[in-house]
């Protein structure tokens, strides 16, 4: 009977198990977009998961939406990202970084030139953006012209270019959560009337000409998708959930993709009608990643039962480098302290005790 623990083979990459640390920004990156040392030993902590997403990571100085984070647009980056999956690899793990462009859930004073950041639509999210000045409201984004998402397209090409300079095993491309890709992908954000905006077809065209770019650098089954149907996260919505990312599951089908991953459910509340995760699974023919509040009893469960391939942990990964052990002896958790998640050091980053330290 499959277990959590057996291994998966991923397109040609051998996983010795299931478990995946989810990507979790942490914002200890320099303010450069660098890689720094305690993030090199953060990873490697952890290296004892089946497969790693590295945190989200932005593909060009307009992608950025949040301070110290670690980007991938120059040169000096991949070569301090070589240092992390170096050491990852020496440990025995995989990783995939996950590219991102944060759209509209930016600031002016993050972009160069302090011009508005860019969107499919000028719609104005509402909450706040997170500063190197503190919280400060968002904006109401500049509607991307044409040239505009010709560019972001080729920035993602560039990013996947320095992610082989970098030693990554893969890429996952960031398309929820919010951000700019789920912004072309939902209705709720997404008011275009040209070729990207109205039609499922045309709200997806970005997303594809976006697999299309970094394909051309990466065999796709090295290529992974992040998708949140229902997460309102960032201020977003859609008016038919299971119907949009039905469509869109279903024309990543010919892809042939290293894996499709998840977010089931909703980071910010309950949805009144959640949406059949099983049957956008069904759906999927390739390596299917779940994510969303997952224990080791329902983890354990969805994999026998077919569920998904693999699961996605985050702040059990946070606060447990050592995860994979604590689950298959079934060991007590440390607990994750959310005060230390953004910015700051050591503390509540590298400083999670193994068991029995």
């Amino acid at each position: 009977m499959t277990n959590l623990f057996d291994g998966f083979k991923l397109g040609n990459l051998e996983l010795k198990n299931r478990l995946v640390m989810a990507p979790m920004t942490r914002n200890r990156a320099t303010r450069e977009g660098e890689v720094t040392e305690m993030m090199v030993t953060h990873y490697t902590q952890r290296a004892s998961a089946g497969l790693m997403i590295a945190e989200a990571t932005p593909v060009s100085p307009i992608a950025i939406g949040y301070p110290f984070t670690p980007g991938l647009f120059h040169q000096s980056q991949a070569i301090s990202w070589r240092r992390l999956t170096d050491s990852v690899h020496q440990a025995g793990g995989s990783i995939f970084v996950q590219l991102q462009h944060c759209g509209r859930i930016s600031h002016p004073s993050l972009q160069p030139d302090f011009l508005p950041p860019l969107a499919p639509s000028a719609i104005q999210p509402k909450g706040q953006a997170v500063t190197y000045q503190g919280m400060q409201e968002f904006v109401t984004p500049r509607a991307m012209e044409k040239y505009e998402i010709n560019s972001v397209v080729d920035q993602f090409r560039s990013a996947a270019e320095l992610a082989k300079v970098a030693g990554f095993d893969g890429i996952e491309i960031h398309a929820a959560n919010g951000y700019l890709i789920d912004q072309f992908l939902r209705d709720g954000s997404n008011a275009r009337h040209d070729d990207y905006g109205g039609s499922l077809t045309n709200r997806m065209r970005f997303l594809n000409e976006i697999l299309e770019a970094v394909s051309s650098i990466w065999n796709s089954t090295r290529v992974g998708v992040r998708l949140s149907p229902e997460n309102s996260f960032n201020s977003m919505f859609d008016s038919s959930p299971l119907q949009s990312f039905s469509y869109f599951v279903d024309q990543l089908n010919s892809k042939n993709l290293a894996y499709l991953h998840i977010l089931q459910g909703d980071m910010g509340a309950s949805p009144v009608n959640p949406l059949d995760y099983h049957a956008l699974r069904k759906k999927f023919n390739g390596p299917y990643i779940a994510n969303g509040g997952y224990d080791l009893y329902r983890a354990q469960n969805d994999i026998k039962e077919g569920f998904a391939d693999l699961i996605a942990f985050g702040s059990p990964f946070l606060a447990n480098p050592d995860l994979v052990r604590r689950f298959k002896e079934n060991l007590a958790l440390n607990e994750a302290d959310r005060s230390t998640f953004y910015g700051g050091d050591e503390t509540g980053y590298n400083d999670y005790p193994f068991y029995g330290d």
